[in-house]
């Protein structure tokens, strides 16, 4: 696991982690292991949880080209903000929030998580 000296060298490595999903270099689940998950910032959370959105809307995102390419717009952005080091807008994180508090992760239970998270998505 990556440490970090300061939020912002967080934040600057999050979103260079979005940048990589986006360009196709590494796949999502690869990206969300690489979360730091002791994140107390919000904007890592949300961008966590943005996420954890992508890899959940992928039979959307095939058959929807349209949202397809407002969703990885709506990720370039938050990996741009983050890339410089800024929080994310207080809509963005209040979104999220209202759902997740926490990061929480045991790297041995990735998937069934991940799955029961979708579930709770998904509204299953």
């Amino acid at each position: 696991m990556v440490e970090f000296q300061n939020t912002i060298e967080a934040r600057r490595y999050i979103g260079r982690l979005i940048i990589q999903v986006l360009t196709d270099r590494i796949i999502v689940r690869e990206a969300i292991k690489r979360f730091p998950h002791d994140a107390k910032d919000p904007s890592i959370k949300s961008s966590y949880h943005a996420l954890v959105h992508r890899e959940a809307d992928e039979d959307l995102r095939r058959r929807d080209l349209n949202y397809k390419d407002a969703q990885d717009s709506y990720l370039e952005q938050l990996a741009h903000t983050l890339e410089q080091g800024k929080e994310l807008p207080k809509n963005i994180i209040k979104n999220y929030n209202q759902y997740y508090r926490d990061i929480q992760i045991n790297q041995t239970d990735f998937m069934k998580k991940l799955v029961k998270r979708l579930c709770k998505i998904m509204n299953v």
